[in-house]
């Protein structure tokens, strides 16, 4: 595969045309600050998650009556983009709806995922565009795994600290579903302590958002990350791996017993003919 390189004297990114999904962010002093995708844990790195966040009842989604199978956070993570700009400082991956596409999501669509840096920090931001003639409902959300401990902070406490200092109430999945009775936070005043063991029930899934923005650290280092444009939050790791992966999004899995039709899933966006919605998030490295 063609990588694309950009960076700067401050920090340096790859991207891959597979998922257009970052592939490392490494700055100046030679750390690295993204997850390297071991699959004894999770491959995954930095996946774009659409046309879907989640999961689906059965693996399917339903559209005017009619059944697709649709995989976990959509296909686009799993799909080859076109390189279709770039420059020392960013570039721009594309994907276009396809005769294969349309077997599995019958609309037309252009989904554009351009990543840039800007000093220390990295900015990913996606565009929507519905390209087809009738309303195409979606989910779309982020999925950065950073490394856990961060850069020279082993055996340190790691926490997440909401910029807005809120207490967002919780749900848990069930087979990748969501369990829509709500839970007490585990934030205390913008505050959550990180530890192995809150997710021995997988991922904590905030469905009515952390606000816009937090800082994930341990002792000098940090990664202030925010989030635009997307309502929904969770945070995700796996027990014994070295990763938290921060996920603003715009739409959540579906309900346990809940529908299959796509337009009726939870925060589900809907793009008139011709709109173009727009989401994105930016990770500044600290210390």
């Amino acid at each position: 595969m063609d990588l694309s390189r950009i960076g700067n004297e401050q920090v340096s990114v790859v991207v891959s045309p597979l998922g257009a999904e970052m592939q490392s962010i490494e700055t100046s002093d030679g750390q690295s600050w993204l997850w390297d995708g071991d699959a004894a844990f999770w491959g995954g790195r930095s996946p774009v998650l659409f046309p879907m966040v989640g999961k689906a009842p059965d693996d399917h989604i339903s559209v005017d009556g009619q059944r697709y199978p649709m995989g976990q956070h959509g296909f686009a993570r799993r799909s080859d983009f076109t390189l279709v700009a770039s420059d020392a400082v960013s570039c721009r991956h594309e994907l276009k709806a396809s005769q294969s596409s349309r077997t599995v999501y019958p609309f037309d669509f252009v989904l554009n995922l351009e990543h840039r840096v800007e000093g220390r920090a990295v900015v990913v931001t996606a565009q929507v565009h519905n390209s087809g003639d009738r309303p195409m409902p979606y989910g779309i959300g982020f999925h950065p795994a950073f490394v856990w401990p961060l850069p020279g902070c082993d055996g340190q406490v790691h926490s997440v600290v909401l910029d807005n200092g809120a207490e967002p109430k919780m749900v848990r999945l069930s087979g990748g579903l969501v369990k829509p009775a709500a839970l007490p936070s585990p934030f205390a005043q913008g505050h959550l302590r990180l530890e192995s063991a809150l997710f021995d029930s997988d991922a904590m899934v905030f469905p009515a958002g952390a606000g816009a923005g937090l800082c994930y650290g341990a002792g000098d280092k940090a990664i202030h990350f925010t989030w635009e444009n997307l309502p929904n939050f969770a945070l995700w790791s796996k027990p014994g791996a070295s990763f938290v992966c921060l996920e603003p999004w715009h739409g959540t899995a579906a309900e346990v017993g809940g529908s299959d039709a796509l337009d009726e899933r939870p925060y589900v966006e809907v793009l008139g003919p011709g709109a173009t919605g727009r989401y994105g998030f930016r990770a500044e490295m600290i210390g």
